[in-house]
C-alpha cells in the first residue's frame, strides 16, 4: 500500500509491544520500521527501464526477509536512539513494525513477492486498493488516541477495526467474482481465468478482466453493501502472442527478454494497445475500470531488437475520466 498506511501499520503494531513509557518512542520506531520494505523502489536502472518494476515490493516484503528488514531499521536508528533505547528493545519495535509490510501489500490488488525465494509468483489477494482512505484513517486515529493516552488498547483495537474492514473487502469480492461469472455466462463464454481487483480507493466499485479464446474481457461491476450488484460492460481486447510479434530471429534478443519480463510482471494479462502496435500494456490495470486504456506499458521497437523496451505511465486523468469515475462508483452512470 501507499508508504503513509505502511507507516501507520508499523506504528501501531509496535505500539502493541511496547510498556506504557515506550509508547509513544515505539510509536515513531514502528512508522519507520514499516516503510523500510518500500525502500526497494531505489533499485534501479538508466539502462534497464524494467529493473524498477521487477523489484518493487520483491525480497524485502518477503516474509523470509523480516528479521533482515527489522534488523537494518534498528541499525540505521541506533545512532539516533542509543542513549534512549537499549537495542534488544529497539528491535523488537523495529520487528513489529515491519513484520507485516509484505503481508498487507499481498492483499492489495498489486501484490508483493511474499513468498520469495519459495515462491516466485507475485502473491495478489485482491482484497483491498492500494489506496484506502477508509483503511488508513481507521489505523490513524486508532494511533493518534494511543499515543495521546499512552495506551496500547487503543492499538490493538485499531488493528481489530482494520482486519474487521479487511474481511469486508473479501466478502466485496466474493460478490463480485460471482458476478464476474455471471457476465461470462451471459455472453456464453468459458473463463479460462479471471480476475476481480478493487478499483482506487473503495470496496464498491471492482474491475473485472477474463480471458476467452484469444481475447480478454473488460468489465466493471459495482457491488453495493446493501443492494444488487451492478454491471458495466465494458471493452475487449486481443491478447498479446510474442511469437506473433516478433521475427523468429530475435526470440533471444533482450527486446524479446523484456517482453517475457514485463508479461511475468503483468501475470500475463498483457496486450498492444489498440492503434498503436508499439506499446505493450498491462491489462489489469486502467483509468476506468471498465476500460483497456492504460496505466502502464511498454513502449517497444522492433526494428530494434537489441535495445531495451521503455517503460511508460499513463496517470493522468481528465475531469470527463474523473465525473465518469465518480458516476460509476455513486452507481449513477
Amino acid at each position: 500500500m501507499d508508504l503513509l498506511t505502511q507507516g501507520l501499520l508499523g506504528a501501531n503494531l509496535a505500539v502493541t509491544g511496547a510498556q506504557k513509557h515506550e509508547i509513544r518512542l515505539a510509536t515513531g520506531i514502528g512508522f519507520f520500521a514499516g516503510m523500510v520494505a518500500d525502500a526497494d523502489i531505489l533499485i534501479q536502472s538508466e539502462q534497464d527501464p524494467l529493473l524498477t518494476i521487477e523489484f518493487h515490493r520483491h525480497f524485502t516484503h518477503s516474509l523470509f526477509f523480516v528479521p533482515f528488514g527489522a534488523f537494518i531499521a534498528a541499525v540505521l536508528l541506533w545512532p539516533f536512539l542509543r542513549k534512549r533505547l537499549g537495542f534488544p528493545r529497539l528491535y523488537l519495535f523495529c520487528l513489529l513494525g515491519y513484520s507485516l509490510s509484505g503481508v498487507l501489500d499481498a492483499l492489495t490488488s498489486y501484490g508483493t513477492h511474499l513468498l520469495w525465494p519459495l515462491i516466485e509468483t507475485r502473491v495478489a489477494l485482491n482484497i483491498i486498493s492500494v489506496i484506502d482512505p477508509v483503511f488508513t484513517l481507521i489505523l490513524l486515529v486508532a494511533l493518534i488516541i494511543a499515543f495521546r493516552n499512552k495506551t496500547k488498547t487503543h492499538a490493538i483495537f485499531g488493528l481489530i477495526i482494520a482486519s474487521l474492514y479487511l474481511l469486508i473487502g473479501y466478502a466485496q469480492l466474493q460478490r463480485a467474482e460471482l458476478t464476474a461469472l455471471t457476465i461470462a455466462q451471459s455472453r456464453h463464454h468459458e473463463i479460462e481465468r479471471l480476475l476481480v481487483k478493487p478499483t482506487l480507493g473503495n470496496l464498491l466499485l471492482w474491475r473485472s478482466i477474463y480471458e476467452y479464446g484469444d481475447r480478454f474481457y473488460v468489465d466493471a461491476v459495482r457491488v453495493g453493501f446493501f443492494s444488487s450488484p451492478t454491471v458495466y460492460p465494458g471493452e475487449s481486447v486481443e491478447k498479446f502472442v510474442k511469437t506473433n510479434y516478433l521475427d523468429r530471429s530475435f526470440m533471444g534478443s533482450i527486446l524479446a527478454g523484456d517482453i517475457d519480463r514485463f508479461s511475468i510482471f503483468s501475470d500475463g494479462f498483457v496486450a498492444l494497445q489498440q492503434g498503436r502496435q508499439d506499446l505493450l500494456v498491462d491489462i489489469r490495470y486502467s483509468s476506468l475500470p471498465n476500460s483497456t486504456a492504460p496505466l502502464w506499458a511498454i513502449e517497444m521497437n522492433p526494428a530494434q531488437p537489441d535495445q531495451h523496451a521503455q517503460f511508460r505511465v499513463f496517470r493522468s486523468m481528465s475531469k470527463t475520466l474523473r465525473e465518469e469515475f465518480v458516476a460509476l462508483l455513486m452507481g449513477s452512470k
